[in-house]
């Protein structure tokens, strides 16, 4: 099996001028130029040769070549058609390596598993742009594929926002979803000098990994999401305002108050005070309001 060549400032340079390569600021390209930190994502991901990698954005293949290393079969899905004809000369000696030109975020993902990942544990690994973090990591999440685990180098606020803990400025709706289906953790911090080119803030690889099941019981998960999404929408006001007013919640502001009351919290709370478990609770407890007006009318 070949060894990964790329991976510094050297080798990098060299095969973007060979294919006059200009970056892409709406792609959020920035590629990886430290083999040590190259080693460092592999490791936390755990990949191993009973392994399906799906890698998001392998831009010229240089985080690719350490998992083909490491994984029976790579997918490696670029958004960028400029990027594939460097990828195909980049990864043309490794064979267990498929380069996909799409949009992840577009993609049929759950056909893909079905055809490639049986038998397998399915990891997804990404050097992820910034701006579309967020939305990718909640796309993997909220469609409940067999995915194992999934491990990101993102912006390091990104990070903190998704370990944050209830009553800390990051927390919000992004540390309640991720929580509620995957158990998170910081692997490793990765200063802006690490990339080509250098972006503005620092970095930090995180593995989330699924729980075999939601982390809270709850009677309506949609439910529970749009209290949550109602609750951090307004960040400064109280819990019984947010919810009130949100277009999309049915409730008035007595059945709100109802419902606060009776998971025992005071009717001042803000939502970024409630654990998962209080919004669980708090979510049952309106839901359980509504089912009552319901069969009453």
């Amino acid at each position: 099996m070949a060894e990964p060549y790329l991976g510094n400032a050297k080798s990098t340079a060299e095969i973007l001028r060979k294919y006059d390569f200009v970056f892409q600021k709406r792609f959020g390209q920035n590629f990886l130029i430290d083999p040590h930190v190259l080693e460092k994502i592999v490791r936390a991901a755990a990949v191993t040769k009973e392994d399906l990698v799906i890698e998001i954005g392998p831009g010229i293949g240089t985080l690719t070549q350490y998992l083909a290393r490491d994984a029976c079969e790579v997918l490696a899905v670029e958004i960028d058609k400029k990027l594939i004809p460097i990828l195909q000369e980049t990864l043309a000696p490794w064979d267990n390596v498929t380069v996909i030109n799409e949009d992840i975020l577009k993609m049929d993902l759950e056909s893909v598993l079905r055809e490639k990942g049986e038998g397998k544990l399915v990891r997804i690994v990404a050097n992820l742009p910034y701006y579309i973090t967020t939305p990718i990591i909640m796309e993997l999440l909220e469609k409940k594929l067999p995915i194992h685990s999934i491990t990101v180098m993102i912006q390091k606020e990104v990070a903190e926002r998704i370990l944050a803990e209830p009553g800390t400025p990051e927390y919000g709706a992004l540390s309640l979803a991720v929580r509620y289906y995957a158990s998170a953790e910081i692997k490793a911090n990765v200063p802006k000098n690490c990339f080509m080119p250098r972006p503005n803030v620092d970095s930090t690889v995180i593995t989330l990994t699924r729980n075999e099941r939601p982390s809270v019981d709850v009677r309506d998960e949609g439910l529970l999401f749009s209290i949550i999404k109602a609750s951090f929408n307004q960040r400064r006001k109280t819990l019984v305002n947010g919810i009130k007013n949100a277009a999309f919640l049915p409730f008035g502001r007595e059945e709100v108050e109802k419902a606060i009351v009776e998971c025992g919290l005071p009717l001042t709370v803000r939502g970024e005070a409630l654990s998962l478990n209080q919004f669980a609770e708090l979510s049952d407890a309106l839901s359980r309001q509504y089912s009552i007006k319901d069969r009453a009318e």
